[in-house]
C-alpha cells in the first residue's frame, strides 16, 4: 500500500530534525556547551513520554517526575556503588551510610553492582510503580482531573519517602560523588561528545518507535479512547488495559530519561522527584504541542533553552520567568494545539492557495462560455 502524503511529510519532519541533533557535536566542540545541549535532549525526552499518555490516550499524568526519580537513583546507585568514598564502610558502603551508622549495605542496593540490573531497574521500576497505581485508577473508571491528582499525590509520596529515609538514599543531598560510567570501553562522561550521542540517539530511536506506536492497531485505540472511551469501550475493548499499558510505557520512557540525567549531571537529587520539574513537563508538552511526539520533545527543548539563555543573561537575570511566563500565555492563544501546529497553519495555507489557484481558470472558461451562449 502506498503510505499517504501526510505521513511522508510527517517521516520527513521526525528524520530532518534528528539528523539536525545527530550533527550538531560536528560543529560543536565545547564541552560545557554540550553538557547543556545533552540536558535539553534529555528534557526533550521527558517531554515525549508524557505526550505518550496525555497526547495520544487523554491521561495526564502530573506525577510523570516520579519515573523521572526513580530511573536516576537508579542509576545513580550503580555508579555510586563502583566510586572510592571519602569514607569506607564494611563491604565499600557509600559515604552517607557510613555518616549514617549504616554498617552492612542494604538488600535492596546489592542488584547494583551490576550495570545490567541497574539499567533494567531504572526502567522496571518506573513501570512497575506506574502499573500498581494505574490497575487500581484505570480498573475503577477513574478519569480526567482525578487522574492528575492521584499522580501527584503519588509524586509528593515517593519524593517524601526518599527524603524521609536518609540512611539509604541521602536524603535531602541525594546521591554524589559517582563514577564515570564505562560500557565496551566508551567513558560517558558529563562533558563528552560520547554522552552527548547517547542522549541524541535514544531521542532519535525513541521518537521513531514512539510513531510507530501511535501508527499501528494499538496507537488508534488509544487515541479513540482519548477521544470517546466509552464508545471504545462499548466495542469490546478492555479500556483499562490499554490506559495501563501507555501509562507504563510512558513511565519507563521517563525512567530511561531519569538515567541519561544522571550521566549528564553526575548527581541524583530529590529535586528530580519534586513538584515544580513535574509541572515544568507539563508545560514543555503542551507548547509543543501534546497530540506530537516530535512537537512535545522540541517544546522541550526550545523552553528549556530559551530558559537557560535567558538566565544566564545579565540583562534579563531579574525577568527571565516573566518573559517564559508570557512565551507561554501567548503560545496557548494563538497556538492551542503547541508551537508544531504552525507547520499545519502553514500547510492549510498553501493548500487554500493551490486551490485558490486551480479553481480560477475553471470559473474564468465558464465565465466566457455563458457570455458566448448568450450573444
Amino acid at each position: 500500500m502506498k503510505p499517504q502524503p501526510q505521513t511522508v511529510h510527517r517521516l520527513a519532519g521526525y528524520a530532518a530534525v534528528c539528523v539536525v541533533i545527530l550533527l550538531v557535536p560536528l560543529f560543536v566542540s565545547d564541552g560545557y556547551l554540550l553538557n547543556k545541549l545533552a540536558r535539553y535532549l534529555v528534557f526533550g525526552i521527558l517531554s515525549l513520554a508524557l505526550s505518550l499518555s496525555w497526547g495520544y490516550a487523554g491521561i495526564l499524568n502530573l506525577g510523570q517526575a516520579a519515573g523521572f526519580g526513580l530511573g536516576s537513583y537508579c542509576m545513580a546507585m550503580a555508579l555510586k556503588l563502583r566510586t572510592i568514598p571519602i569514607q569506607t564502610g564494611a563491604g565499600g558502603l557509600p559515604d552517607f551510610m557510613v555518616w549514617n551508622n549504616v554498617h552492612t549495605l542494604p538488600w535492596f542496593w546489592q542488584p547494583f553492582h551490576s550495570y545490567t540490573l541497574a539499567m533494567i531497574a531504572g526502567i522496571a521500576v518506573p513501570v512497575a510503580v506506574a502499573f500498581l497505581i494505574g490497575w487500581f485508577v484505570f480498573r475503577a473508571r477513574v478519569s480526567g482531573v482525578y487522574v492528575a491528582i492521584i499522580t501527584l499525590a503519588m509524586l509528593v509520596v515517593i519524593n517524601l519517602v526518599i527524603i524521609d529515609q536518609q540512611r539509604y538514599t541521602g536524603g535531602f543531598n541525594g546521591i554524589t560523588d559517582l563514577k564515570t560510567l564505562e560500557l565496551f570501553g566508551i567513558e560517558f562522561g558529563a562533558y563528552s561528545v560520547s554522552t552527548y550521542y547517547l542522549a541524541a540517539v535514544t531521542l532519535t530511536l525513541l521518537l521513531f518507535l514512539g510513531l510507530t506506536l501511535m501508527n499501528s492497531k494499538t496507537g488508534l485505540i488509544l487515541q479513540a479512547i482519548r477521544d470517546d472511551e466509552n464508545r471504545v469501550r462499548y466495542f469490546g475493548y478492555d479500556v483499562a488495559n490499554y490506559q495501563n499499558f501507555i501509562f507504563c510505557v510512558s513511565s519507563g520512557v521517563a525512567g530511561l530519561a531519569g538515567m541519561l540525567y544522571t550521566l549528564v549531571m553526575e548527581f541524583a537529587s530529590p529535586t528530580f522527584l519534586a513538584v515544580p520539574i513535574s509541572l515544568s513537563i507539563v508545560i514543555w508538552c503542551a507548547v509543543g504541542g501534546r497530540a506530537s511526539l516530535l512537537g512535545a520533545a522540541l517544546g522541550a527543548i526550545v523552553v528549556t533553552g530559551v530558559q537557560g539563555s535567558l538566565s544566564d543573561s545579565k540583562t534579563f537575570l531579574d525577568t527571565w520567568m516573566l518573559i517564559m511566563g508570557a512565551l507561554f500565555i501567548i503560545v496557548v492563544l494563538f497556538l492551542p494545539n503547541g508551537l508544531i501546529s504552525i507547520v499545519d497553519v502553514i500547510r492549510g495555507k498553501r493548500e487554500r492557495r493551490r486551490l485558490a489557484a486551480a479553481a480560477a481558470p475553471r470559473g474564468a472558461g465558464i465565465v466566457a462560455t455563458s457570455r458566448g451562449g448568450a450573444r
